[in-house]
């Protein structure tokens, strides 16, 4: 008799391939807006560094979250690679603050430079790992924090989140 096992780990190409990259972020900021990510990553990542307290959501939440900034994640990567396919270049104007961010005006100018730079700086497997930390750190009580810097890919995830924000503005126009 045949055994059948389920294969549950990611099958990243195939959704890639069925997907395009623009249509999988355009998808993200639909089910999670802008605000709404960048405001559920902070309470995650303060909750991880807090070591006597938990989020009092709901886990399913939180895990669909994880899920959703995963495939985000590999949806910038791609985007990244291709990018002399997505050549988004804009004459900066005079720009308020407020509208940066945590953007520089280069990277306003082109956000395909804040992909660029934190996927030089780390692989998607690194941010995978930082992500599925940080909701395991958030969702129960432990004597140990993360052992690696948390900062740094909380705050390329921040960047990556208006630099693919800023490149979806722009296509619809």
């Amino acid at each position: 008799m045949k055994k059948n096992r389920t294969d549950f780990r990611p099958r990243l190409r195939k959704s890639h391939e069925k997907h395009g990259d623009l249509q999988l972020i355009e998808t993200f900021f639909q089910l999670n807006g802008l605000t709404e990510s960048k405001d559920q990553l902070n309470t995650i990542m303060s909750y991880a560094v807090k070591r006597n307290s938990w989020i009092k959501e709901d886990p399913s939440v939180i895990y669909h979250f994880h899920q959703a900034m995963r495939s985000f994640i590999h949806a910038s990567y791609f985007i990244m690679l291709k990018e002399k396919k997505y050549k988004i270049h804009t004459p900066l104007e005079e720009v308020s603050p407020l509208v940066l961010g945590l953007l520089s005006e280069k990277e306003y100018q082109n956000p395909l430079l804040v992909l660029k730079k934190a996927f030089k700086e780390y692989s998607v497997k690194e941010f995978d790992y930082f992500i599925s930390g940080m909701v395991y750190f958030s969702l129960g009580i432990y004597d140990k924090l993360p052992e690696r810097n948390m900062i740094n890919p909380y705050i390329h995830l921040i960047k990556m989140l208006d630099a693919a924000y800023l490149i979806m503005e722009r296509r619809k126009k």
